[in-house]
């Protein structure tokens, strides 16, 4: 029944009256249960013929708007956006709304106006309603319409219209219980919904509400005005179910630990076809009186009448043996998918839908009482979310399941080390390796001891801890790790495994960093090889170990040898994963950067706009694989001399990798030093300045002020200095940035021999004559060592060393 709402859906339909070239946004603010939801049903169905999509989303957190979006990608485009993860679909669909003006977009019941900031700000085209309880400042030019109570006489009218009870009496005992109830529109829809199922007058309804006084319930509470009204109200209804219908009352405790949406039909009765049955009847007579809402796929329970069936179970607040909460998790943990999300993609609609309630049973659990069984739903659910990039979430339901793991199992148990491993590869997705390592070593110490130091599992281990230290940029830390990974998994799985080709791809990847690209060429090759030989010549991991192979050899500066090498990768991709696939996208950024080496930047270009149309298809616009696309192909534009055209595509991928990753991730200072130089490409030093000191702020902040990343960006702000003719200013800079280098790269690493060469051209600025020699003879030596006397970089420096020995009058 929709009564007394006249004036209310009138305000909303003029404020969403105007063309839809525009975002235009509405809020209809009010207490919990007063009727905001339905009215904003009501709006989609008075409006639906001038709209050309209409779509709902619960809107209670941010991961909800984008589970909700993702859906909306899921059914405009089921096969293409069906494993795309939550945020990359999401994403895609306000590109797509963008591009279909005439829709409508329903928020509901958005606890923070800034969690729709972003999602505004994205928009075009089309109208957004929003519903919320709180009466506070929105984003944007977002109008609200205040929903207050019903009228008494809406609220008799609603009462007398559901039960069909319409004498004189009847009305004057509905006219009653609407003010008893406080002319809340929930309320008073499940007091009518029990006077039509038991048969009672409303008059005998009010007689017994009144025996139920409201100062009681409002303390059981907590002094909520609509919970304590739903409070009173469950109690009666309770009193009824529990003599007619105790399975209805059993299963409504039940749903109460659930998030109150899309609760899965197939999740109730735990997989016991008695139990789904009753449960099936129970639903019935729960939705008679108005306790719930059903369609043939899911249930919702509304947060009010949730709220109010948990302060009927915990009235003695006592937590420790909750047989409903129980229940509610066994079933989850039954209808829980347990293959490997990486592969069973199948899965990932039902663990989408289960992944809110995992994270609302959690909450019914004190810390110290939480079960096995519910570390083992939040492990599977955390490694689905880390898949969808959903990297929070994973981390605070990895977070649990260790504690959980360790707490059952034991602190030495190698399942402890398998749920270790997961929390630490969270701490890296969020730019934290530095979090990441005391658990990777715990984790390694764990399974040694468990499983013996020759275990594969060991081997795995070996490897995220190394990976961890590359992060920091320790490679020579990094290095003995994976040689003994290598070496574990040699003598396990035999030399010629797929799995040992992996292995050697890393350790050469450590080479290259530590500059002995020259030793990492040859692991590159028996990689390839083993990976042919097992899989064929046309596998997805022969391109990526062919794009291995190649990447060694333009460090080597053999762009004419990796060439051919990318040229096939990408071959073998398209045919293998079809030409749209985002990872042709990176094999075209290979290629692209391979075209760039050669002098050949306008073919580079071709492919770089290629491979950002690809990504941005794929993952939709606000991806942070579309900043990096758009970073490359603002790197061939300033190759190619057209740097006012690179500067709006770093200003993009600049906001897209903030937005997505936040202000202080490591990446965002990659854009900052990217969109650095193209204002010093552009002759805008003083543009260039800030944004490099903020590089350097952020990357020493994130990784430590000894890695080789705050080096790079230590040069390139004193580069900047040097462009100021400010020598004096860039030194100390320079000076540092060697020593990072030396330390942690060793003393014979190219980077070296770079650094040595900035520090003499900046001694030789500040008339340093023999500083200046002396740091360029070093640096030519370091080169010569490294890269051999053909190298360009040697060949430079050579060249450079006899330029100041004529400029200063220097001896040989």
């Amino acid at each position: 029944m929709f009564v007394g709402r006249d004036t209310a859906l009138e305000q909303v339909k003029q404020a969403l009256s105007a063309a839809d070239e525009v975002v235009v946004s509405q809020a209809v603010i009010g207490m919990g249960g007063v009727g905001k939801s339905e009215l904003a049903l009501q709006y989609a169905e008075h409006a639906r013929n001038r709209y050309d999509l209409v779509w709902w989303i619960t809107a209670e957190a941010p991961e909800q708007i984008d589970a909700g979006l993702a859906e909306l990608a899921r059914t405009l485009v089921p096969d293409a956006a069906r494993t795309a993860r939550a945020e990359d679909a999401a994403a895609w669909v306000c590109g797509w709304l963008r591009a279909h003006p005439g829709w409508l977009l329903v928020l509901d019941n958005v606890t923070e106006p800034e969690h729709t900031a972003g999602l505004l700000g994205r928009l075009e085209g089309g109208h957004v309603l929003i519903t919320s309880r709180r009466n506070v400042r929105w984003p944007g030019h977002t109008t609200t319409v205040r929903l207050d109570l019903l009228a008494p006489d809406a609220s008799a009218e609603l009462i007398t219209t559901i039960t069909g009870r319409t004498a004189p009496a009847d009305r004057t005992a509905a006219l009653a219980i609407a003010e008893e109830l406080g002319y809340l529109p929930l309320a008073l829809d499940q007091a009518a919904a029990y006077i039509r199922q038991t048969g009672i007058t409303p008059a005998v309804y009010l007689e017994r509400l009144r025996r139920r006084p409201a100062r009681y319930y409002a303390k059981a509470a907590d002094g909520d005005k609509a919970q304590a009204t739903i409070a009173r109200l469950w109690d009666i209804t309770l009193e009824t179910l529990t003599q007619d219908a105790p399975h209805a009352v059993e299963l409504a405790a039940i749903m109460a630990h659930y998030a109150p949406d899309d609760i899965p039909r197939s999740m109730l009765g735990g997989g016991d076809d008695e139990t789904a049955e009753e449960a099936d009847e129970a639903l019935g007579v729960l939705a008679s009186h108005s306790m719930v809402d059903q369609s043939d796929q899911t249930v919702t329970m509304h947060r009010l009448t949730q709220a109010a069936v948990l302060s009927q179970l915990h009235q003695a607040d006592d937590h420790t043996d909750d047989p409903a909460c129980r229940t509610a998790l066994a079933w989850l943990h039954y209808a829980m998918p347990y293959g490997d999300p990486a592969t069973d993609v199948d899965d990932w609609p039902l663990l989408r839908s289960l992944a809110p309630h995992a994270e609302a049973i959690t909450r019914h659990y004190p810390k110290s009482q939480q079960p096995e069984q519910l570390g083992r739903v939040l492990n599977q659910t955390a490694v689905f979310l880390r898949l969808q990039g959903e990297y929070r979430r994973a981390h605070t339901m990895f977070t649990t399941a260790a504690t959980i793991a360790e707490a059952a199992l034991g602190p030495d148990h190698p399942d402890v080390a398998i749920q270790l491993g997961n929390l630490a590869a969270t701490h890296r997705d969020l730019g934290r390796a530095g979090e990441a390592l005391p658990l990777e070593k715990r984790a390694l110490a764990i399974t040694e001891t468990a499983l013996g130091p020759d275990h594969p599992g060991v081997a795995i281990r070996l490897g995220n801890l190394a990976a961890t230290y590359s992060d920091l940029g320790r490679a020579s830390a990094a290095l003995p790790l994976f040689e003994r990974a290598l070496a574990i998994t040699e003598t396990t799985l035999g030399p010629d495994h797929p799995g040992v080709a992996i292995q050697l791809g890393n350790l050469a990847a450590t080479y290259s960093d530590l500059g002995r690209a020259s030793e990492a060429l040859a692991l590159e090759k028996r990689a390839l090889a083993i990976t042919e030989t097992a899989l064929g010549p046309d596998h997805p991991d022969v391109a990526t170990r062919l794009s291995n192979l190649a990447a060694t050899y333009s460090d080597l500066r053999r762009a004419s040898a990796a060439l051919p090498l990318f040229e096939r990768a990408l071959a073998i991709t398209e045919t293998a994963l079809g030409p749209d696939h985002r990872t042709v996208a990176i094999q075209l950024g290979n290629l692209a950067a391979t075209y760039s080496d050669l002098g050949r930047a306008s073919e580079a270009l071709a492919l770089e706009k290629r491979a950002l149309a690809i990504t941005e298809t794929a993952l939709g616009p606000d991806h942070p694989g579309v900043a990096i696309r758009l970073g490359n192909l603002a790197g061939t534009y300033r190759d190619l001399g057209r740097a006012s055209e690179a500067l709006a595509l770093e200003k993009r991928a600049l906001a897209i990798t903030e937005a997505a990753l936040g202000p202080d991730h490591p990446d965002v200072a990659i854009r900052l030093s990217n969109l650095a130089g193209t204002h010093r490409d552009l002759g805008r030093t003083g543009e260039a300045l800030p944004l490099f000191e903020r590089a350097l702020a952020i990357t020493e902040t994130a990784l430590g002020p000894d890695h080789p990343d705050v080096a790079t960006r230590l040069s390139n702000l004193a580069a900047t200095y040097s462009d100021l003719r400010r020598a004096s200013a860039a030194l100390p800079l320079f000076e540092r940035a060697l020593a990072i280098t030396e330390t942690a790269l060793g003393p014979d690493h190219p980077d070296v021999a770079t650094r040595l060469g900035n520090l003499a051209v900046t001694y030789h600025a500040l008339g340093r004559a023999a500083d200046a020699l002396e740091a360029v003879t070093r640096a030519e030596q370091c080169a010569l060592a490294a890269l051999g006397t053909e190298h360009p970089t040697t060949c430079l420096l050579h060249q450079y060393a006899d330029h100041l020995k004529d400029w200063f009058g220097l001896p040989d």
